[in-house]
């Protein structure tokens, strides 16, 4: 019932522990988001029910349909600018990088 939050908690405690530095987990953070967008948009690619269904059951669709879906009204807001803010860092580091590679 709960294993879709479980995983999520464990990737994102596993990301915080592992990495000592800001950036580096913002990074980690924002690759765990899109490793789940990324295996929800591929079941709903290759349309196989069992794959759809077993895809489902175990990965969330994303962080904030996780904070959606076990929280609400105030704490969902907090949580939901907590999640905007580190996507607002990853981006900047993202463009950061960019720049700098040029």
């Amino acid at each position: 019932m709960y294993l879709d939050a479980v995983v999520v908690i464990a990737l994102v405690i596993f990301a915080f522990c592992w990495f000592r530095r800001f950036s580096k987990f913002v990074y980690a953070f924002a690759i765990i988001d899109m490793f789940l967008r990324l295996i929800h948009f591929v079941a709903g690619l290759f349309k196989i029910k069992d794959f759809t269904r077993w895809v489902n059951s175990i990965f969330p669709g994303s962080i904030p349909s996780i904070m959606a879906k076990y929280t609400n009204g105030v704490l969902y807001t907090i949580l939901i600018w907590i999640y905007a803010g580190l996507m607002i860092f990853f981006l900047g580091y993202t463009i950061r990088a960019f720049i700098r590679k040029r």
